[in-house]
């Protein structure tokens, strides 16, 4: 696959994004490149494309397809897998903050109930800091409750909710 500059520049600067979010500079370089990709790309023409060594290619594969970001696919005539990253905006935000929610924010909570329910029992621990894990604890299950409610509303809703930004604070008593 050819690149163009600005495709180029595109799946450069993902790559430097993917360093900053916490994954490997490789990994968000193949997503952009699949991403932009029109059609399904094998491994080979992905390591050839960004000059990346095949090995990586395939751990990195595996890496996005456990995020759920890309799915193996089929093409007629050729046994090799190939590979298609989503293409649906909106579908992409939801797997990344709910991929987020599960290897963050879970465990954190899972810890803090853990920690409230021992501080209530512990009397070393100073009562304001109590206060601030449960508070903590009670953001955080605020927060994902939204999540959860928010994934029900349909897409169409959703976006013209997000359209509406501070305006929507109108219909809120």
């Amino acid at each position: 696959m050819e690149l163009t500059p600005i495709m180029q520049r595109y799946i450069l600067h993902w790559g430097e994004m993917g360093a900053r979010w916490g994954t490997s500079r490789s990994v968000a370089q193949i997503h952009a490149l699949l991403y932009l990709a029109p059609q399904p790309l094998h491994a080979e023409e992905i390591a050839e494309t960004l000059e990346i060594a095949r090995s990586n290619v395939s751990v990195s594969l595996k890496e996005l397809q456990n995020w759920e970001l890309v799915q193996v696919t089929h093409v007629l005539g050729d046994r090799r897998d190939h590979f298609t990253a989503l293409k649906d905006n909106w579908s992409l935000l939801m797997v990344l903050v709910e991929g987020r929610k599960k290897r963050e924010i879970d465990p954190t909570l899972v810890l803090l109930r853990e920690l409230s329910a021992e501080a209530a029992r512990d009397t070393r621990t100073p009562a304001e800091i109590k206060a601030r894990i449960t508070a903590l604890l009670s953001f955080m299950e605020t927060l994902t409750n939204w999540f959860e409610q928010v994934k029900r509303i349909p897409k169409p809703t959703l976006v013209a909710l997000m359209k509406l930004g501070s305006k929507v604070t109108r219909f809120i008593g």
